[in-house]
C-alpha cells in the first residue's frame, strides 16, 4: 500500500530530521505521515461505500 509507505518514511524522515537537527526533514516527514494517514482514511471510505452499494445491489436483485 501505498500510504504505509508514506507514513513509514515519514517517520523515518521525521526521526532523521531530528537526529540531525533538520526542522525542514522533520516537518517533511510529518507531512508525509499526515498524507499516508489522509490516503488510508481515504481507501477505507471508499471500501465502505463499494460494500454498501454492493449490498443494496445484492439486496435489489434478490427482491426482483
Amino acid at each position: 500500500m501505498k500510504c504505509s509507505t508514506n507514513i513509514v518514511k515519514g517517520r523515518i524522515e521525521e526521526s532523521a530530521g531530528v537526529l540531525t537537527g533538520n526542522d525542514k526533514l522533520r516537518a517533511k516527514g510529518q507531512t508525509d505521515q499526515a498524507v499516508g494517514h489522509i490516503k488510508q482514511a481515504a481507501e477505507k471510505g471508499v471500501r465502505q461505500v463499494k460494500e454498501s452499494v454492493r449490498k443494496i445491489v445484492d439486496k435489489a436483485r434478490h427482491s426482483a
